[in-house]
């Protein structure tokens, strides 16, 4: 009769909790990978363009439009940046006081509120990620464009500049 030597079931067992335990922390990390970047963070909104007239002269940025409330309300969350010359445009159909807030977002940005006539109103630089501090439109406006931090100072835009696009009235 053979006898079984005990630290092979030592070594076996020792084994399988290592591979559980393995198995548990891969598990985690990727459902801390489902939180940190959802299916939905980049779905895809309207695209377009539109033209900032600054000092230096016209600007065509690319951006997405955030139309729906859900989309209003995801804007640049769970993105790890913003690339150069694109944004999000959040029009507003008509002239209220906006206030934004930074929860879910890891990227850095400028919001330029903008009022209904077009010209840049006011400019909130170098937003703190992740932050719940509202910030405000200080003024009735009706879209914010969000950029990249110091995409604004970059491309020269200021309030008093005029913003192109449909969701804006061409009257002065």
């Amino acid at each position: 009769m053979q006898q079984r030597d005990p630290t092979l079931n030592k070594s076996r067992a020792t084994t399988r909790v290592a591979l559980l335990f393995l198995l548990t922390i891969l598990a985690f990390i990727l459902a801390l990978g489902a939180v940190v970047q959802p299916a939905h963070a980049e779905a895809s909104m309207r695209r377009e363009t539109l033209t900032v007239q600054t000092q230096a002269g016209p600007t065509v940025i690319d951006i997405e439009v955030a139309e729906t409330p859900d989309e209003k309300a995801r804007g640049l969350m769970f993105r790890a940046k913003v690339p150069e010359g694109t944004g999000m445009l959040f029009p507003y159909g008509t002239p209220q006081e906006i206030t934004m807030w930074m929860k879910n977002t890891y990227a850095s940005l400028d919001m330029v509120f903008i009022r209904g006539n077009g010209i840049v109103h006011r400019i909130e630089t170098h937003t703190e990620p992740m932050s719940e501090r509202v910030i405000a439109s200080e003024g009735q406006v009706t879209a914010v464009l969000e950029l990249a931090a110091g995409a604004a100072a970059k491309l020269g835009i200021k309030p008093g500049d005029r913003v192109q696009h449909k969701a804006f009235n061409a009257v002065p």
